[in-house]
Parts: structure tokens; C-alpha cells; sequence
């Protein structure tokens, strides 16, 4: 039996990730066909991420819905913290966020932690700062209704936020987040404080409110610790613990586990240009032969195939359509030239049409922040 080794944790993805050991690991359970149909039938609408299990595990999604069932109305927080220009990878939660606030009607709360990066690697707080700021913009340009969203940075919000922070971290030791992170004690200690940040729009809505409101956060699985450490902490406060909703992580191009806004060669950034993007997709990893004869002859597998792997996760959300691509892989059909042109112009057009979309938007960004 192979000893597949693998970790995963906010700074880092290494290894061939084994999910459903994951969800054992963190204690996180499984998303089945039942709760993906009690999604769909409330939303009335089918949702490709969850019926592909990209979106794979969860925390009190169950409850969470039946809250809503019974007319106690949730909102969803995501966010990001950046670190780099924003990744294709990276619109994975907003996308879904912004599905369900088509679909349900919900609030979306997105968190910029503007200083976290700052804290844990070696950026400066103003370019943290200006990024935030270009994500803040990625972010509002996939469509987000400006009236029921809210965008804050935490350097610009913390009026609001430090005050709720400090009653987490009071909850929160720090023997617990040496512990689920890893810390020593070289860290810096805004490090060690940010948990306490990232837990407040979890409740925030219910402050605001003066009653509990529930929360959905969808979130790749690797930000699932911040949550182990401060939902006993926000029940201790009197609120209700955030439901969470775990995405996978789409690979690098190389087939890294996890793309990484840091290695610019097997990463498509949204700020990428056509010609680079092609570049970048012609070199990607394929699951095919060595050569046209040998995949003709014995095919190929799709699952290792980093291309097939973006369709799958965003560029062909027709079911039929995918497993025709799968299955051309897999039986010979396909090539890998063709396969990744085809890809490239999904990508490059996708890129485009976003662009474009930043540029309509860019005057009216303020319409999506909030200070305080």
C-alpha cells in the first residue's frame, strides 16, 4: 500500500492531498448526493461545483439549512488574503458566493485581511495594502450586487473589527494556536493574533443585527483551522458557530496540489495577457502518452491531467461536454495539442470578459467597500 504523504495548512499544500483522509483529519464531514439536492431544490437551480464535489465537505451545512427552512435567513463570508495578483484558482469561493447570492438572496460579507500577509511573509504593509485593493476589484467585477455586499480591508475596517477580535482572543490561547498551526516562538505575534480578526464577520451580521443570524463561509480546505480554533470561541460569545462549506484546490500547471500565486510559472493570474496565458497552458501537465502514437494506442489518464482538471473545476460547466473530454483522454481520442488550445481560449476569453468587466466597474468600487 503506497504511504501517500501529504500536509495541509493556511502556508502550505504539499504532497497528493487524499481528501477523504482529510475530512477525518479535520473532522469535517462529506457533502452526499442528499444535501446537494436539498441545495439545488432550495436554490432552484443545479450547481456544478457541487454536483462535481469541488465544493466536497462541510461543517453544520445541515443545520444551516434548516434555519433557512425555517425562514432564519443566512449570509455568506469569504474573503482573501493576497499576497500576489489574484489567480484564477482564488475565485473559487467568490464564485460560489456569488451563486448563492443570486439564487438565495443572501448577504455576501468579504474580508480583506490586508495585514495578514504582511505579518506572515516578507511584503510590505502598502503593497499588502494595494493589493487588497486590486483584489477587493477582482472580486466586485465577477458580478456581486453592490447593494448586498460588503468589501472591507482590515486595516480600513478595524474600527469595527478590532473591538469584536479582542473578545475572540480571549477565548482563543496561545498553546491552542501554537498548536494548530505550528507556531514557535519566533513568530511574530500579529501572527498569532489574526485568527481572533478572521473569526469576526463569522458573527458580525449578528452584532450588527442584535440577534443571531447564521453564516455560511465557503473556503478552501486548508483555511479550515482558523474555524476549528474560534467557532467553540464565538458559541462561548453567545453565537451561533459558522456553517462551512470546503472547496479542493485546483492544481498548478506543473500539477502542484495547490496553485500558488508565488511561482508565476505555474500559476494564470487574472492580470495575465493572452499571449502569456497560451504560453503558460501549452506547458501545463497532461495525463497523456509521450507520444501522439502512444495515446492513440493506449490513452491517457484524466485525472492526472492538470488540463482536463481545469475544465472540470471552471471552464466546462456542461456535464456531457466534460465527460466527452474525459473520455477522449482517456480513450486516445484526444491529443494534447488540441486539448490545451482549446483550453487557452476558454482561459483567455474568461481572462478578457473579467477585464472588461473591472474597467465598467473600477469608478464605482466604492460602492461595494465599507470603512470604519
Amino acid at each position: 500500500m503506497e504511504n501517500n504523504k501529504f500536509e495541509v495548512t493556511p502556508y502550505e499544500v504539499t504532497g497528493k492531498v487524499d481528501y477523504e483522509r482529510l475530512e477525518k483529519q479535520f473532522g469535517i464531514m462529506p457533502i452526499d448526493d442528499a444535501l446537494v439536492e436539498r441545495i439545488e431544490k432550495l436554490a432552484g437551480a443545479s450547481n456544478f461545483m457541487l454536483r462535481r464535489r469541488i465544493f466536497f465537505a462541510h461543517r453544520d451545512l445541515d443545520w444551516l439549512l434548516d434555519e433557512y427552512e425555517k425562514g432564519n435567513k443566512f449570509y455568506v463570508y469569504t474573503g482573501i488574503a493576497p499576497s500576489n495578483q489574484m489567480t484564477i484558482a482564488q475565485l473559487i469561493p467568490f464564485t460560489f458566493a456569488k451563486w448563492l447570492q443570486d439564487r438565495l438572496d443572501v448577504e455576501v460579507y468579504i474580508q480583506i485581511p490586508d495585514e495578514e500577509k504582511a505579518l506572515a511573509r516578507n511584503i510590505d504593509f502598502d503593497t499588502a495594502h494595494a493589493l487588497g485593493y486590486a483584489a477587493a476589484l477582482d472580486i466586485a467585477a465577477l458580478g456581486f450586487d453592490s447593494k448586498k455586499t460588503k468589501i472591507f480591508l482590515d486595516t480600513e475596517y478595524a474600527g469595527v473589527l478590532y473591538k469584536q477580535a479582542v473578545r475572540v482572543a480571549k477565548h482563543i490561547t496561545f498553546s491552542m494556536v501554537k498548536d494548530a498551526f505550528g507556531f514557535t516562538n519566533e513568530n511574530n505575534i500579529g501572527s498569532i493574533f489574526y485568527t481572533s480578526m478572521q473569526a469576526v464577520p463569522a458573527f458580525l451580521k449578528s452584532v450588527e443585527e442584535g440577534h443571531n443570524v447564521p453564516c455560511l463561509i465557503p473556503l478552501g480546505v486548508d483555511q479550515d483551522v482558523h474555524f476549528r480554533l474560534s467557532r467553540d470561541a464565538l458559541a462561548k460569545l453567545g453565537y451561533y458557530k459558522p456553517a462551512i462549506i470546503h472547496s479542493k484546490f485546483l492544481p498548478g500547471l506543473s500539477g502542484a496540489p495547490k496553485m500558488s500565486a508565488h511561482n508565476a510559472s505555474d500559476t494564470i493570474y487574472l492580470s495575465d495577457t493572452p499571449e502569456v496565458i497560451e504560453k503558460k497552458v501549452m506547458s501545463a501537465l497532461t495525463g497523456q502518452q509521450a507520444t501522439a502514437e502512444l495515446q492513440r494506442k493506449y490513452g491517457g489518464d484524466p485525472e492526472k491531467c492538470v488540463v482536463c482538471q481545469y475544465y472540470k473545476f471552471f471552464f466546462e460547466p456542461d456535464d456531457a461536454k466534460l465527460k466527452a473530454i474525459f473520455d477522449g483522454e482517456r480513450n486516445g481520442t484526444l491529443l494534447a495539442g488540441e486539448h490545451k488550445k482549446d483550453l487557452a481560449k476558454r482561459i483567455i476569453e474568461f481572462v478578457e470578459n473579467h477585464n472588461r468587466m473591472k474597467e465598467k466597474i473600477k469608478d464605482r468600487l466604492d460602492d461595494f467597500m465599507v470603512r470604519g
